[in-house]
Parts: structure tokens; C-alpha cells; sequence
């Protein structure tokens, strides 16, 4: 690795972050094209030169050293920027068309069980018009750029992959064109897009280096920088079932990520919401996928409303189509009522390669979803061991065992199984008897385990209703310095 021709004393820039110095912008941007290297190295590795082999297993241990460095010294705002950046500038920048300017918008959630808000909140946006002059209203075009899941929690694109058909592999020209004619498109990143974090998302989940501040901030917001986005909201979670486990810490992340992104031009806000049991009724790839309809239907559960009607009003709102927070948010309900996100759904379906008939049979007022994409082979279903009220549903418990079921993966790259599932049968705060059924399992091995009867049972927890006191899912909104 070089850096205008010198050579880079690898040593050198390991030591520095780990004895605590600071890292300057050559020395960063050093690392970036070390990493960049990486990129084109990692198909080098598996070839029969030993001289190849070695210097990519070399190049691996250095970027994956300097992560722990990183992850245990931190990094002060101006590595966080130059790092961020720099990253961003390892590949390709989108650029929209002019008329676009100030309307390109997106949602970025840290992770959870039962996380399908994407999938309405992205036509929702897409139906929302604004007023850019007295005659003319424009669309917000929303280029959703996401990921697979990895762990217990589940990724957008895995849930997309569900339908048969949908393309989540769209080029640049092909991502233009989808938002000129629909006007949203959720995709995967493109091979040319922050080809730098790519590398590093994989050694950041082999070095146990995920949940450093610095490393995700840049991760984040380069990748959305790179959109070319006019206006950014983050869903930052925090409880049990999310990346961090406590209020601050979470809120920590997001001012970091706000403080940055709002230093690359995208008015950037963030909402803090609790992450301790799913949201929604359902867990699982497909079975989200039927949940998110049912949400465009008009048909979305309490808590998977608040979600996005919140982040989409918050987006509306930063970004000058709503004079206030809730009338943004009074915005995005009307759209999920009166069928025009499920329209703008829909033609996003058949634009990313879904029939037409799939497409508008899924997306029909009454339909039985299983016709469209059978359900798993078994299906078992749990009942309540005493009589009260719920006060609890464990959604990291619930979504390891699907993991282990085939729903999620380990590491990146592998297969799942998209009709592993759950399916609550009751909600919070709700009465329930003994020997009433509470969640059903879809899976597809003929027997689920004795330890894995014993977790799901030890996820429902049942007590007194005095006891019982409903909590929102959004708890805090951090907006951007400007608002």
C-alpha cells in the first residue's frame, strides 16, 4: 500500500491509533485506499499465486488491526469526518436531475426484529407531493439503498428477495429511470457505490469492532452521502433486540451521525425508538412482506403505524414539504389510508421485476397472500401457561430461534429461508387465558427442538394488569441544528 507513491509504514499507523495519537487526513485517507485495496485483492486471495495469497491475507490483518485500534481508542470529530469522506469518495457520487434538487430523501434504521417500516414508509414518501411553485407539484423521489440482514436482526433486501421476481440489483441509469417513473425504488448498493465499506462492514463483523461509534457513523452516513440525498431521518434503536442496549448509548450514536451527515449537506435528523419487543405481528422475511401490505391496505398495527407515519412526517417535515411535525405525519397516514402508497407499491413492484399479475394480486384488497408464496411446510403454534395480562414478548429471544430456524444468517453471503417466520397472535396489554394460543411458528424442519420450545415459551411474559403501562415505540426526536 502506497500513498503518492511512498510507501506507508503500516506499523506505524497501527501504533499511532492504539497508543491514542491522532490519525491525520493523509493517514486516513492511506487506510481508505488500503481498504479500496482490499476490495480488488479479495478476489486475488483464492488464486493460485502464493505471492497473491500472501498480500492479501497481509492486507487483511492490517485493515482488521487497525479496526480493533479504532474500536478501543474511538475517534475525535475530525478523524470521524475525514474518515467519513473519505469513504464516500471511494467510488461513485450519484447526481439527479436538477429538477431534483432538495427533494431526494431517505430512512436509515440501525436494526430490529420485525422491522418492515421500509417497505411502506418508501411509496408513502413517494406519494407525498410538494409544492415547489404555485402550479407545480413534485414527488419525493426516494432511492432506498439497503441491506441484508445478518444476525437476529433481518435485512430489507431479504424481505424484498421474498417476492418472486423482485430485482434488488438495479444500475444507476436503471435507479434514475424507476424514480422517474414511480418515484421510489428500494435497492442494493451498487458495486461502485462506497465500494470502501463493503470491506469493511464484513472485518468490521469478524473483528466483534460493530458497534464502534466512529466506524458505523462512517458507514452510514457515506453510503447515504453518496445518494446525494437532500434530507436524511435515522431510526436509532435501543433496548434488547437492538445493537445498543441503553437510551444513551443510542443517543450518543445518533447525534454523532447527525452532527455528520449535516456536515455533508443533508439536513439530517434522528428518532430514538425502543427495540425490546417486534414490531408488528410478524417476524420472519414473507411473513413481513404480508405485514407491510396489510400496512398499505390501511390495516397496520398501533406501533408499526406510529413508526412511519413518524419517520415519514419527520422527512416531510425537514425537508420543507410539511410546515410542521404532525402535519407531516397527518400526511403520510392519509396516503397509507386512501390506497396512494400501496399504488406507488405496487408499480415499484413490477419496476423492479415482478409480474404484473403478482404484483397487482398481492397489492388487491382480499387476497390470500399464501396463494401468491407458500407458507413453510410446518407451522406450530404456542399457548399461554397461565391466565393475566401480557406485559412482555422477548423479540431477541423470538428471533434467535428463527435464526437458528433458517430465517437469518451468520455471516454475510449466505442463504436463508425466507418462509421461517412468526406470527403473534396477541398483543401487549391484552388479557389471555391459559391454553390460548399466543404465537405461531412457520417453519420448514418436521420438529422444533426442546430448547427451542422452552426460549419461545420464555419470551411470553404474563402478569397483572395493574402492573401493565403502554409504552411508544418513539421516544425522542433529535433534529437537525438548522430546524
Amino acid at each position: 500500500m502506497s500513498e503518492t507513491g511512498g510507501a506507508l509504514n503500516v506499523q506505524e499507523l497501527i501504533r499511532k491509533k492504539r497508543d491514542g495519537e491522532q490519525l491525520d487526513a493523509h493517514d486516513i485517507r492511506a487506510f481508505i485506499r488500503g481498504v479500496t485495496s482490499a476490495t480488488i485483492q479479495e478476489g486475488q486471495i483464492g488464486e493460485s499465486s502464493h505471492r497473491k495469497r500472501r498480500a492479501g491475507i497481509q492486507l487483511y490483518l492490517f485493515l482488521g488491526a487497525m479496526l480493533m485500534a479504532i474500536w478501543q481508542k474511538g475517534m475525535v470529530a475530525e478523524e470521524t469526518t475525514a474518515l467519513t469522506k473519505e469513504m464516500m469518495m471511494s467510488g461513485n457520487i450519484f447526481h439527479w436531475p436538477q429538477e431534483w434538487a432538495r427533494l431526494v430523501v431517505d430512512k436509515h434504521s440501525t436494526g430490529g426484529v420485525g422491522d418492515k417500516v421500509s417497505l411502506p414508509l418508501a411509496p408513502a414518501l413517494a406519494a407525498c407531493g410538494c409544492k415547489a411553485s404555485r402550479v407545480v407539484h413534485y414527488k419525493c423521489p426516494v432511492p432506498m439503498i439497503s441491506g441484508h440482514g445478518l444476525a437476529h436482526t433481518g435485512g430489507t433486501l431479504d424481505k424484498l428477495e421474498s417476492i418472486p421476481g423482485f430485482n434488488i440489483q438495479q444500475s444507476v441509469d436503471q435507479i434514475r429511470q424507476i424514480l422517474k417513473d414511480v418515484g421510489c425504488c428500494i435497492v442494493g448498493q451498487t458495486e461502485n457505490l462506497v465500494p470502501a465499506d463493503r470491506i469493511l462492514y464484513a472485518l468490521r463483523d469478524a473483528t466483534a469492532t460493530v458497534d464502534s461509534v466512529p466506524l458505523i457513523t462512517g458507514s452510514i452516513i457515506a453510503k447515504k452521502g453518496a445518494e446525494g440525498l437532500c434530507a436524511l431521518v435515522l431510526d436509532v434503536k435501543y433496548g434488547r433486540a437492538a445493537l445498543y442496549k441503553d437510551f444513551n448509548s443510542a443517543r450518543n450514536l445518533a447525534q454523532s451521525l447527525i452532527t455528520m451527515g449535516n456536515s455533508l449537506g443533508m439536513k439530517t435528523g434522528a428518532v430514538l425508538t425502543r427495540m425490546d419487543t417486534p414490531i408488528g405481528r410478524c417476524i420472519g422475511n414473507t411473513l413481513e412482506v404480508f405485514e407491510a401490505l396489510e400496512c398499505l391496505k390501511g390495516r397496520a398495527t398501533d406501533d408499526l403505524k406510529e413508526l412511519v407515519t413518524s419517520l415519514g412526517g419527520y422527512l416531510l417535515w425537514m425537508s420543507g414539504r410539511s410546515p410542521t411535525l404532525q402535519t407531516g405525519q397527518e400526511e403520510i397516514s392519509r396516503v397509507l389510508t386512501n390506497g396512494e402508497a400501496l399504488h406507488k407499491f405496487q408499480a415499484m413492484l413490477e419496476a423492479q421485476g415482478v409480474s404484473k399479475d403478482t404484483a397487482r394480486a398481492l397489492c388487491s384488497e382480499n387476497i390470500d397472500y399464501f396463494n401468491l408464496i407458500p407458507r413453510a411446510e410446518y407451522q406450530t403454534e404456542f399457548e399461554a401457561l397461565d391466565n393475566g395480562t401480557v406485559l412482555d414478548i422477548d423479540g431477541l429471544l423470538i428471533a434467535t430461534v428463527l435464526h437458528q430456524l433458517g430465517a437469518g444468517r451468520t455471516k454475510a453471503g449466505e442463504s436463508i429461508n425466507y418462509r421461517v417466520g412468526a406470527e403473534l397472535l396477541v398483543d401487549l396489554g391484552q388479557q389471555i387465558s391459559k391454553g390460548q394460543s399466543w404465537i405461531r411458528i412457520h417453519h420448514d424442519c418436521p420438529k422444533l427442538s426442546p430448547q427451542q420450545h422452552s426460549d419461545l415459551q420464555g419470551t411470553l411474559v404474563i402478569g397483572s394488569g395493574e402492573s401493565y403501562q403502554a409504552k411508544a415505540r418513539v421516544t425522542e426526536f433529535m433534529p437537525p441544528p438548522s430546524l
